[in-house]
């Protein structure tokens, strides 16, 4: 299993929202196409097809929290996957 699939498997799980790495979850967004700009400390992720804009911050050198339960609300809202190295969809 990648490294991005792992992360999407411990996102979409609830339990480490708050232990999730801000870099890792930026790379994940734009692994599943996401476009990104940059604003200061902002991070605006958006996609075709996605009607909600996510606006992430990060605390440290993690995401905030209740911006990884944002980002899995879109994920499971817009059945967002990873493909793993077979091929499959994770």
């Amino acid at each position: 299993m990648s490294k991005q699939s792992e992360l999407l498997v411990k996102i979409l799980s609830g339990r480490s929202d708050a232990n999730i790495s801000f870099p890792d979850l930026c790379q994940l967004l734009s692994i599943l196409r996401f476009n990104q700009r940059i604003r200061g400390d902002h991070h605006i992720f958006a996609r075709e097809g996605v009607e909600e804009i996510l606006n992430l911050q990060p605390k440290g050198s993690k995401a905030k929290p209740y911006q990884v339960k944002q980002v899995r609300e879109v994920l499971l809202r817009y059945k967002l996957e990873v493909e793993g190295e077979e091929g499959e969809q994770v």
